[in-house]
């Protein structure tokens, strides 16, 4: 007899089988057998290690479908280069999902400097190059060619941010939509419980896979032949991937479009003619509601690496007792893609929901009573929300962080912090996940106060990227002046407190916009402020985002206004710059140094940022550095406008 159906958003899914929920899903076909599995409903391939924990995608999908009564089998990190991994678990009833993991297999595999790297924390024992450069591909390309007529539907990060012709930085190059190169029949984008659901549903009805043309947040192909004779109404049609391949200018026009229609409530369907096809995009998902998501994180997770594994996985350590509270940033941050994939509204889970997953965890062999997150992309954007978000969607004009009419009161998420850390068995709850400095200007529910007081594991992590104002300008992030008003709140607080806690700044060299004159700025600005500078990125252009179009362009993609781009060796020097202390960069540092005409910052004494190479003459200082100075702006200390705040973490000297 069929269960109830489950519910999934609009999706009503017919259970078709009752299974009692595993403590893992089967990586093999004996532990099928053990649940009473003859064949795989769905069977789902990942550049992962499998952790069953909602913080993995594959454990998120997999537990999803399972719930709506399809089973589910895991081939994770399968060897490419033969069939035995490939066909261990034959051939599903329905349909292979497939994803490269968490991270996009390129980002995963090489540095930004791109070199190989040795390492994988997705990996057991953390071990590097188990999965393929564009992993996604290669995995439907193997899967189409030993399962020729099973549906295909690739998913996950790589997927969704690749879904029309993107720049890739690692071939330096306009590489199609994915579809375009994947024998796939549909790719999901975004967070995928709806459309996985709805696919599995239709496929389970006997629908053709070729016929699920209307699902949203999928994309799929059509022929040319078909476009050419179809009405186009209602569609927003790019430039094709032979115009944006040839024309940058192309290129930023097709970005600024797609861009716009990502938002589920106003989005329409985006269209892109490649050589041999032509990809069409659905408008994004609708969000899923409270008791959606409260449902989706209270399946019974067993929070550890499937028991195959003779070494853990270095990514579950930091997340295994933590806790998601929501989705979607309305941040905007420029650099990032999470725009184009959990989209500006922020969907929040009940109060009760998440203590649930905490008393489900107290009682984990394991747990010593430290929740070590509660957060999402942004932890305090936990409870925010705007009239528009349930109907209009999201404003294209508007920044959500300068909205009046954003709702950004912290009483929610201080009320669930309360009542965490006042459950027996739970000793301590931190925020880990970086908190938004500028969303509490005003701090009415004293939110700040309970985060020092009470949250904080000695280091509360914040993201000023940069101090030069044209530079946070173009990463759409606050000005200097609202992180030292931050940091002068955070010091007070910490004198009113009694505790000893330091901000963790966040910077970023070598992004669209920022020259080495900026770069200078900001090293005198860690200097004069005795910021600590570990936590230093190197500004990476991975696909789909508003910097990574700037950094292939040169154009800012909304105005097509031209913006400086660091390349090359300069993006090797800026980065050093922030590790002026670090005596292996101070070569790079004494060439950035240079190359801003600031030679007088080499020398003996405090002033300088580096001592002279031994036996050279030092450089006098020189107050108006000549033409090697790259913009000729004349400031460049980028001195701080208030005293240093003592609660910033401080470097040893």
């Amino acid at each position: 007899m069929n269960s109830p159906p489950a519910i999934i958003g609009s999706c009503q899914i017919p259970k078709t089988m009752t299974l009692p929920p595993p403590h893992f899903l089967p990586m093999t076909k004996k532990e099928g057998a053990k649940l009473g599995i003859s064949q795989f409903d769905i069977i789902l391939v990942t550049g992962d290690a499998y952790v069953d924990h909602p913080s993995f995608g594959t454990a998120l999908i997999g537990r999803v479908l399972w719930d709506a009564g399809f089973s589910v089998g895991v081939i994770a990190q399968p060897d490419w280069k033969g069939p035995a991994d490939l066909v261990k678990l034959g051939k599903p009833r329905l349909f292979f999902g497939i994803s490269s993991g968490n991270v996009d297999s390129m980002v995963n595999n090489y540095t930004p400097a791109q070199k190989i790297r040795n390492d994988d924390v997705y990996s057991p024992g953390g071990k590097g190059m188990r999965r393929p450069d564009r992993a996604t591909t290669v995995y439907a390309d193997r899967l189409h060619a030993l399962f020729p007529g099973i549906p295909l539907v690739i998913c996950g990060i790589e997927a969704s941010l690749r879904r029309f012709a993107h720049y890739d930085y690692w071939s330096d190059s306009v590489r199609h939509a994915i579809l375009a190169d994947a024998p796939a029949d549909l790719l999901v984008f975004g967070m995928a419980e709806k459309q996985v659901a709805g696919i599995a549903q239709a496929l389970s009805r006997g629908e053709p896979v070729g016929c699920l043309r209307n699902i949203p947040g999928t994309c799929y192909r059509m022929s040319l032949s078909e476009w050419r004779g179809a009405d186009h109404g209602g569609h927003i049609v790019l430039p094709s991937f032979t115009e944006v391949s040839t024309d940058k200018q192309a290129y930023a026009r097709a970005f600024s479009l797609h861009y716009r229609e990502q938002d589920p409530f106003r989005g329409r369907p985006v269209a892109q003619v490649h050589p041999k096809t032509v990809i069409i995009q659905n408008p994004p998902a609708q969000p899923l509601t409270i008791e959606e998501l409260d449902h989706i994180y209270g399946l019974p997770y067993s929070r550890k690496p499937h028991p195959s594994y003779r070494e853990p996985v270095p990514a579950l350590e930091p997340v295994r007792f933590s806790i998601t509270s929501h989705r979607g940033c309305f941040g905007g941050c420029s650099f990032c893609a999470l725009t184009h994939h959990q989209g500006r509204i922020v969907q929040s889970r009940s109060v009760e929901s998440i203590i649930r997953e905490v008393e489900a965890m107290i009682r984990m062999p394991g747990f010593s009573g430290i929740v070590q997150d509660v957060g999402g992309p942004t932890a305090n954007m936990y409870g925010a929300s705007c009239v528009s978000w349930n109907g209009t969607g999201a404003c294209v004009d508007r920044n959500c962080t300068t909205c009046n009419n954003l709702a950004t009161a912290h009483d929610l998420q201080v009320t669930l912090l309360r009542r965490l850390r006042s459950l027996p068995g739970v000793k301590r709850v931190f925020i880990s996940s970086g908190i938004r400095y500028d969303l509490f200007d005003t701090d009415p529910d004293g939110y700040l106060k309970e985060i020092v007081s009470s949250h904080t594991s000695g280091h509360l992590k914040v993201a000023p990227e940069h101090i030069a104002r044209h530079v946070t300008d173009l990463m759409n992030k606050p000005g200097k002046e609202s992180f030292e008003h931050f940091c002068q709140k955070f010091e007070a607080l910490g004198k009113v407190t009694g505790k000893e806690q330091y901000i963790l700044p966040y910077f970023m060299s070598g992004h669209p916009g920022c020259r080495m004159e900026d770069m200078v700025a900001l090293a005198l600005y860690l200097r004069d402020h005795s910021l600590y500078t570990e936590q230093v990125q190197d500004f990476t252009p991975t696909p789909m985002s508003i910097s990574t179009c700037m950094y292939y362009t040169g154009l800012d993609p909304f105005t097509l206004k031209p913006v400086y781009i660091p390349k090359g060796r300069e993006k090797q020097v800026q980065r050093a710059m922030l590790h002026y202390r670090d005596k292996e960069k101070q070569d790079l540092v004494r060439e950035g140094l240079t190359m801003a005409g600031r030679a007088d910052l080499i020398g003996p004494g405090k002033q300088c940022l580096v001592a002279p190479v031994p036996g050279r003459k030092p450089v006098r200082r020189d107050p108006h550095p000549g033409p090697g100075f790259p913009s000729g702006r004349q400031d460049q200390t980028g001195a701080g406008t208030v005293p240093a705040p003592a609660n910033v973490r401080k470097k040893e000297q």
